[in-house]
């Protein structure tokens, strides 16, 4: 599958925009269900806070099947069977991407929020404090930061991947580089990207975690490999030791995921072996 209504006249990918942007309310127990994806660096983030924060009696999960097909994302033994069912219920005339993560809430029978950069933040600020993933005295910085990793990183991958255009490729992938190349040199220095872990380390993580295995070949991000960068590669197994990140890090769901459901990229549908990545400190 392609993202075709999201590539531009010029070849350019541009992302659709969030359809669903309400704020979560209080926490409460057995309300709210968050529909999330192994394989996506979105959602993978609310995983990774979910843990951190030690929500897991406060926000349930479901996670959907890897394979995305005509369909959407399925969910295996579910009830509703597609995701797409839940945005249909919601909105009858929605006709975007069925994405994920999102959220449900089974008291109101409708979708609150698809709006994945929102969704962690709502949670740092209002389900659980401890670690402070969002402090006070660095929000401006972290704003910015989040931005920065944003066009630069966590979305030009994916401006590489599915441009049609080479131009447009090589202008992502210059955009990716140039941020590695001065997240590496702000690494050297620092165990996170500010003086304690925030959400600003979560989301450059799911992006290096996915890199190597899928970014780079996948997606033609092929001038340098995460490997090949001794300070960010240091920092992404630091964090992949915390089990938060770790243990919601399912390479074989994000190589099924990416290899068998984008066959505009790759029609084989064959799912390459390797690579061989050592992820222990």
């Amino acid at each position: 599958m392609k993202p075709s209504r999201e590539i531009s006249g010029d070849g350019r990918f541009v992302r659709q925009p969030n359809r669903f942007t309400d704020r979560l309310g209080p926490p409460e127990p057995g309300r709210y269900r968050l529909y999330a994806s192994y394989a996506c660096p979105w959602a993978h983030r609310v995983l990774i806070v979910r843990r951190l924060l030690g929500l897991e009696d406060l926000l349930d999960v479901t996670i959907v099947d890897p394979i995305r097909d005509e369909k959407g994302w399925r969910i295996p033994g579910g009830d509703p069977e597609y995701l797409s069912e839940l945005y249909h219920a919601t909105d009858p005339g929605y006709t975007g991407r069925y994405t994920v993560p999102c959220i449900w809430d089974t008291h109101e029978k409708r979708l609150v929020t698809n709006d994945f950069p929102q969704i962690t933040l709502d949670l740092e600020m209002s389900w659980g404090t401890s670690p402070d993933l969002y402090p006070e005295r660095l929000r401006p910085d972290i704003e910015i930061m989040n931005d920065r990793l944003y066009h630069g990183l966590n979305n030009a991958v994916y401006e590489a991947g599915f441009a049609r255009d080479q131009q447009a490729y090589e202008e992502a992938v210059a955009r990716v580089f140039t941020t590695l190349d001065h997240l590496e040199v702000r690494l050297a220095e620092s165990a996170y990207l500010f003086d304690t872990l925030t959400d600003s380390d979560v989301r450059l993580y799911t992006t290096l975690a996915r890199f190597d295995t899928v970014y780079y070949p996948h997606f033609k991000c092929m001038v340098r490999r995460l490997t090949d960068y001794p300070a960010l590669w240091a920092y992404a197994r630091r964090l992949h030791a915390i089990p938060a990140f770790g243990e919601t890090t399912d390479f074989d769901h994000i190589k099924r995921h990416y290899f068998m459901t984008q066959t505009g990229i790759n029609p084989s549908r064959i799912v390459p072996v390797g690579p061989e990545l050592d992820w222990s400190v």
